[in-house]
């Protein structure tokens, strides 16, 4: 039964969606909030190898067009990779051994007020951030730090220890965001603002997290490139679908209450009786007879022949001539 229904969620999700079910900004009420996890927010795009998610203690295997809903915890194993997307074209790619949980995301087409918070537990992501980042709030947690997204790509590996290394790139479009870094104090640690630099986020003396500056070597930056040109087809796909989505409008539900019995006929559930055989009488009224006579057409007199002249008739040639008529001389 929940395989089933996974199914159908999938469906919805990439079928128009990508959107799926996306979470209305009214979710961000205390008492819609209970309900969003039962709306689907985005889907597997690419996976390869082994790839599961955990959902209230249940983990399961990933496939393409799984549907992806708040609170998944996602994760490869040692021979997988995992390309997800969400409602708003946000696109994540996993390398392997990698583990992300989606702790939130609401998004509204047109809202000011989205927001969407992931967490990365282990491994190497990159990320493409997009509509959520730019008109709501996006953030990334890590073992060490807080990460604000400001429209941008990024790529983060997670350490032994806990430790963050945090890398900004430019988006497909050449374009370079910011990415804040944060304690998880809320202390503000740095900002990157320049394609390909990072810092490595790490306890400092006394427990302290410190956020150190890195250089970014030509081979890692390649490695980099290459892991980001992935995020960047994942989002390619979601666009494609959000664009689909947009173009073949969902027809609007109609939702009818069930009809009362107890309430007699409605519109919804009309009850009509036998016609009657006679119609009754208005009060004050001749009453009308319920059968009429046969109507026949009247007698008429035979038709008469009109007078006129009569027909001349001519003599026959060689006859003798007719008795009382004068003979004509013949010049």
């Amino acid at each position: 039964m929940l395989g089933a229904l996974r199914k159908a969620f999938a469906l919805l999700a990439l079928g128009g969606i990508l959107l799926w079910g996306v979470t209305p900004g009214a979710a961000q009420q205390p008492a819609a909030a209970a309900t969003s996890a039962a709306h689907p927010i985005g889907a597997v795009a690419v996976v390869h190898g082994g790839a599961s998610v955990t959902r209230r203690a249940v983990t399961s295997a990933l496939k393409v067009k799984d549907a992806i809903f708040n609170g998944d915890v996602l994760q490869t194993a040692a021979n997988g990779t995992l390309g997800i997307t969400f409602g708003d074209a946000t696109a994540f790619s996993l390398r392997p051994n990698s583990r992300i949980a989606v702790d939130e995301f609401v998004y509204q087409d047109g809202g000011r007020n989205n927001s969407a918070a992931f967490e990365v537990l282990r491994g190497s992501v990159a990320f493409v951030a997009a509509a959520v980042a730019k008109t709501g709030n996006m953030s990334i947690d890590t073992p060490v730090a807080t990460i604000g997204i400001r429209g941008t790509t990024g790529v983060i590996d997670i350490a032994g220890g806990g430790q963050s290394t945090i890398k900004l790139y430019a988006d497909a479009d050449g374009r370079v965001g910011r990415i804040e870094v944060f304690g998880r104090d809320g202390t503000r640690l740095g900002v990157l603002t320049r394609a390909v630099t990072g810092f490595a986020v790490r306890p400092g003396p006394g427990g302290a997290i410190a956020a150190v500056p890195v250089q970014v070597a030509a081979a890692e930056a390649d490695r980099d490139f290459a892991f980001v040109r992935r995020a960047y087809a994942v989002q390619g796909i979601a666009r494609r679908l959000n664009l689909l989505r947009r173009l073949v409008p969902q027809p609007p539900r109609l939702n009818l209450p069930t009809p009362d019995p107890s309430l007699g006929p409605t519109l919804q559930q009309p009850q009509l009786g036998p016609l009657p055989g006679t119609i009754p009488g208005l009060p004050g009224a001749p009453q009308l007879p319920n059968a009429l006579p046969p109507v026949t057409p009247p007698s008429l007199p035979p038709v008469q022949p009109l007078p006129g002249p009569p027909t001349p008739t001519l003599p026959t040639p060689g006859a003798p001539p007719t008795p009382g008529l004068p003979r004509l001389p013949l010049p």
